[in-house]
């Protein structure tokens, strides 16, 4: 018998790199120190930008209310040249509020579909030319869109009032008494149609980001496209469409040019949103600011603050909506 082979000795298994002590305390390389330093600069400056901008509106805006001869939030009338002078945001805050909602209730729905039937319907040919002209909607300017609405869509809602006045003209919120089409229903086609592209944008690609996993698993059990859709794409992108509905609703809000050449400002609220009259926050000040005296623009920041508070409240209320849905989305199964 041969003798057995001697086993030698394994190598004694390589040194492990020494972890650098000023690693472990947190030290970083120079150029991540500097980058840490911008992006915290960064965000500090933003909320000081802020909070500025909400000290020079507070300011400017006591100066007008303290002099304001009726109640700023309720009354009807705005004419900072009386006195003393009488003005309010009532109708202002009516008509940004239902202009908004308008918008939104026809613009969400519709860009949702259109986003899920580019990720999960549309042919991939067809998928990069739509998507394209989607883009090409959100660079438009404001002002063509205006010019727009004032030379093609105004003329052409006689129809659409004439119908809904006939079918739902008894609730009141569709009758119309056979007024220009300047009110409030077509400021909120406009706005849908300027907000449509952001919405569609951010939900497209926030379905994009569903796990192949989900989808694979709902058809596995025998689900339909529709319910793959309802039970897996849905949920988990609910947050990010809710997201992308607070990005519209704040362009809806703050849009100016647009609503000013649509909408015949009248200082009413109307309880038809068929009828002409109304106005807007931004609306109100873009068309005046140029002719007021210095106590007038005091008046239209002081409209501005109140917009902007808005805008505050609308940005933090979605974030506590997702906040409250985002366990429940999906997104971290």
């Amino acid at each position: 018998m041969g003798t057995p082979t001697q086993i030698k000795d394994a190598p004694p298994p390589a040194s492990q790199p020494a972890v650098d002590k000023r690693a472990a305390r947190g030290a970083t390389r120079p150029g991540d120190r500097i980058f840490l330093g911008l992006s915290r600069g960064s965000g500090i400056l933003l909320l000081v930008i802020m909070a500025a901008i909400a000290v020079f509106l507070t300011y400017r805006a006591s100066l007008a209310i303290s002099k304001d001869e009726g109640n700023f939030l309720t009354t009807f009338q705005w004419d900072t040249n009386l006195v003393p002078p009488n003005f309010g945001i009532a109708v202002l805050a009516f008509g940004t509020v239902v202009s908004s909602i308008v918008a939104m209730v026809i613009a969400v729905p519709v860009a949702v579909a259109i986003a899920l039937f580019l990720t999960h319907y549309a042919p991939r040919r067809m998928r990069g030319p739509i998507a394209y002209v989607i883009d090409l909607l959100a660079a438009v300017p404001s002002i063509v869109y205006g010019l727009w609405g004032a030379l093609v869509l105004v003329p052409n809602m006689n129809g659409l009032f004439g119908w809904l006045d006939e079918y739902l003209g008894w609730t009141g919120v569709f009758s119309w008494e056979g007024g220009a089409p300047r009110s409030m229903l077509t400021v909120g086609i406009l706005l849908a149609i300027m907000i449509l592209p952001i919405i569609t944008n951010v939900s497209r690609e926030v379905f994009r980001q569903v796990p192949q996993m989900h989808e694979e698993a709902a058809l596995a059990l025998g689900a339909t496209r529709w319910e793959v859709i309802r039970m897996a794409v849905i949920p988990f992108g609910r947050s990010g469409v809710i997201s992308a509905s607070m990005l519209g609703l704040g362009r809806a809000l703050g849009e100016t040019m647009a609503v000013a050449t649509v909408l015949s400002p009248t200082f009413d609220i109307q309880a038809s949103l068929l009828d002409p009259g109304g106005g807007t926050f931004a609306q109100n000040i873009a068309s005046k600011f140029g002719e007021a005296t210095e106590f007038g623009r005091d008046a239209l920041i002081a409209s501005g603050l109140v917009l902007f508070v808005i805008t505050l409240l609308v940005n933090g209320a979605a974030r506590a909506i997702i906040a409250r849905r985002k366990e429940y989305s999906g997104a971290n199964a």
